[in-house]
C-alpha cells in the first residue's frame, strides 16, 4: 500500500519571459543542452523529506511540459496543471491539485536551476517546526532611494535581506492567507508577503549568492557560467567523438526527406521511417560517440510507432540522450552523396532544422553535399548515403538558447 503524500514542491513556471526578449517562455529554454525547468525540477527532486513536485506552466504550454516530463523521465512530477495572470493564482492551482494529505508545501521559481538540495530540505525543516520559511541573502551592496535618477538618501541596509525560494509553509498557513488575499485585493510578490498579510511569522534560512533566478538575458550569462564551473570541460571523458554512415535506396512512390525537408525529386528513399539518409547518420555518429550503439538498436524497424516517422524526431531523442549523459553537441559536419537532385538550396533548411533538433546554434551544424561523378551506386542514382561527424562535450564552449522543438519542418 502506498503512504499517503506529506509534502510536496509546487513550481511556479507560468511566465511569459518578455523580459528575456525571447520568442517563448523561458523555462522552456536550454542551458547547457537541457531545458532550464529540467534543471529546476531534477535538482528538487534530489531533497530528501519531499515527496512530490507539481509543474504549473502557461496553458498554452500544457502539452509541451508533460513531453519534457516523459522525455527526461521526471518520475517525481506529479502532475502539471494551468497556472494563472499572477503568481499567487498559479502557486494556488499548484495547491489545489495535491491531495489533502499533503500538510508542508515548498513553492520554487521554475527558474532557479541551482537551488541545492540542503537549501530545499532545511527551507522544508524550518517550516515544520515554526509555520514558515524562507530562503533569502543579506543585501551587501549600499542602497539608494532615488526619485527622477536623483538620490534622495541612502537606506541603511543592517536588516534588509533579499529574497529567493524556496519557500516553505503549512498547508493551512498558505490557504488562508490566499482567502485573506482574495478579500482585500491583495497582491503579493511571493509567498511570504502573502503570509505577512495574515501576521504568520517567517523564519530565513541563508541562501546562496548561486541561486539566481533566470529572467533577464545577463542573468543567462551568469547561468552559463555557474554551469561552466560546476562541470569543467577538464574532467576525463569531456570530448566524445562519433562517426556515423547511412543507405537508402532510391524508389518511386515517396517523398525524398532529408534533415526533415521534402526535396521535389521523381525518386524518395526506401525505409520504415521517412528514411532521412542525412539525420540517420547523424544520429548514428551521436550514438556512437556516447557508445550506446546505432539507431537500429533504440528504434527498430519491426516496431509500428516508428512506421514513417519524421526522423528528426527521432534526433530529438537522441540528443536527449546525450543531455541525460551531460553531453551537448559541440559541432557536427555532414556530408550527403547523392548524384541528382542539386540540394544547394535546400542546405540552409536543413542546417536550421537540424540545429534546433540538436539545441543549439547553426553556426555547429555544417553541411555539404558532393557527386561521385556517376561512380558507384550513389553515380548510378540508386541510393543516397551521408556520412556524419560530431564531438561532443561534457560542457559546451557556448551553451545556446534555443527552442526545444522546431517551430516548421517540412516533410512531416
Amino acid at each position: 500500500m502506498t503512504s499517503p503524500l506529506r509534502t510536496a514542491a509546487i513550481v511556479p513556471a507560468a511566465g511569459s519571459g518578455t523580459r528575456m526578449g525571447l520568442p517563448g517562455p523561458k523555462q522552456f529554454y536550454a542551458l547547457n543542452g537541457v531545458p532550464i525547468l529540467v534543471h529546476t525540477v531534477r535538482a528538487l527532486a534530489r531533497a530528501g523529506g519531499l515527496d512530490g513536485i507539481v509543474l504549473v506552466v502557461p496553458a498554452d504550454q500544457l502539452a509541451r511540459a508533460q513531453e519534457l516530463v516523459n522525455e527526461y523521465q521526471l518520475e517525481r512530477v506529479l502532475g502539471v496543471v494551468v497556472g494563472g495572470s499572477r503568481r499567487q493564482d498559479s502557486v494556488k492551482a499548484g495547491l489545489d491539485f495535491l491531495p489533502a494529505s499533503v500538510k508542508l508545501v515548498l513553492v520554487h521559481d521554475g527558474v532557479r536551476p541551482f537551488v541545492t538540495p540542503e537549501l530545499a530540505e532545511e527551507c522544508l525543516r524550518r517550516a515544520a517546526a515554526v509555520g514558515a520559511a524562507m530562503a533569502a541573502i543579506p543585501v551587501k551592496d549600499t542602497l539608494k532611494a532615488v526619485t527622477d535618477l536623483r538620490v534622495v538618501k541612502t537606506v541603511d541596509r543592517e536588516q534588509l535581506w533579499q529574497a529567493q525560494t524556496p519557500q516553505a509553509m503549512r498547508v493551512d498557513l498558505l490557504r488562508r492567507a490566499f482567502i485573506v488575499a482574495e478579500e482585500k485585493g491583495i497582491t503579493g510578490t511571493d509567498e511570504a508577503s502573502l503570509l505577512e498579510a495574515i501576521g504568520c511569522p517567517v523564519a530565513v534560512v541563508p541562501g546562496s549568492e548561486q541561486n539566481i533566478k533566470i529572467t533577464r538575458p545577463e542573468d543567462l550569462r551568469l547561468a552559463e557560467a555557474i554551469m561552466h564551473h560546476d562541470h569543467p570541460r577538464t574532467v576525463p571523458g569531456a570530448m566524445r567523438v562519433g562517426h556515423g554512415y547511412d543507405v537508402h535506396q532510391l524508389v518511386a512512390d515517396r517523398p525524398l526527406v532529408l534533415g526533415g525537408v521534402t526535396i521535389p525529386h521523381s525518386l524518395g528513399l526506401a525505409g520504415h521511417s521517412d528514411a532521412d539518409v542525412l539525420t540517420h547518420a547523424l544520429c548514428d555518429a551521436i550514438l556512437g560517440a556516447l557508445g550506446a550503439g546505432d539507431l537500429g538498436r533504440h528504434f527498430p524497424d519491426t516496431d509500428k510507432k516508428y512506421k514513417d516517422i519524421c526522423s528528426l524526431r527521432l534526433l530529438e531523442q537522441v540528443v536527449a540522450m546525450a543531455a541525460d549523459r551531460s553531453y551537448l553537441l559541440a559541432n557536427a559536419d555532414i556530408t550527403v552523396v547523392a548524384q541528382r537532385p542539386r540540394l544547394a538550396e535546400f542546405l540552409p533548411a536543413i542546417i536550421a532544422n537540424l540545429a534546433t533538433a540538436c539545441r543549439v546554434d547553426q553556426t555547429a551544424v555544417n553541411c555539404k553535399a558532393t557527386t561521385t561523378e556517376k561512380l558507384g551506386f550513389a553515380g548510378r542514382e540508386q541510393g543516397i548515403a551521408a556520412h556524419a561527424v560530431v564531438l561532443l562535450s561534457k560542457s559546451s564552449p557556448a551553451p545556446h538558447l534555443r527552442p526545444i522543438r522546431p517551430a516548421h519542418i517540412g516533410g512531416l
